[in-house]
């Protein structure tokens, strides 16, 4: 972590488009709440307002008894240029969206379905993913090893410390093949001094 503002989503797993490399775009955020006793919840309908590039940000709670994902959300993301989708909760059909390699991070997979258990809330507004206020527009960045968001006035700054570490990883790598220790590689290129945290 670099330390200007970037936040981990802890408890995320990449359940799909493994092995496809990062993903990064601006958040698209809903908040799913339950639904209240009496009350319908058909199918969120938000989909095909999502605009290409984005990363669809799903906040809900950590719920595990429903889903708010299908293939079928990921059929239509796939056809609009979507990045991929950051679930506080649960995905379905696994198998359809891993056949599809749509990018999908979540905390699980199960086949029940949200319909009539939990209800679409809120479109584009700040949401809790796994304990994380996330604004629409924040940046979201994704790989093998979990997710993360970005605030999108830090985000230029991210970008600039990000091609930094690169530069010097890179070249205590080509150091590392010419023989040279790792802790004098570090120190060679002031790997330490990068100013980053935990």
């Amino acid at each position: 972590m670099l330390g200007l503002g970037e936040t981990g989503l802890l408890g995320l797993t990449r359940m799909s488009g493994v092995g496809g490399g990062a993903i990064a775009g601006p958040a698209y955020t809903l908040r799913f709440v339950p639904v209240e006793a009496g009350r319908a919840a058909p199918a969120a309908d938000y989909i095909d307002d999502v605009p290409p590039g984005s990363v669809v940000v799903m906040a809900n709670d950590g719920i595990t008894y429903c889903t708010v994902w299908g293939d079928l959300l990921a059929v239509v993301a796939l056809s609009r240029g979507i990045k991929g989708t950051v679930i506080d909760g649960m995905c379905r059909d696994l198998g359809e969206i891993r056949a599809l390699g749509y990018p999908l991070w979540s905390k699980g997979s199960y086949m029940k379905s949200g319909k009539q258990r939990v209800r679409l809330e809120a479109v584009q507004v700040p949401v809790t993913v796994c304990g994380v206020r996330v604004e629409p527009g924040d940046l979201v960045v994704a790989d093998d090893a979990g997710a993360l968001t970005v605030p999108a006035d830090a985000a230029e700054a991210v970008a600039d410390r990000i091609l930094k570490v690169a530069e010097v990883e890179a070249a205590i790598r080509r150091d590392l093949a010419e023989g040279v220790t790792l802790r004098e590689a570090r120190a060679r290129h002031g790997y330490n001094a990068l100013g980053l945290v935990r």
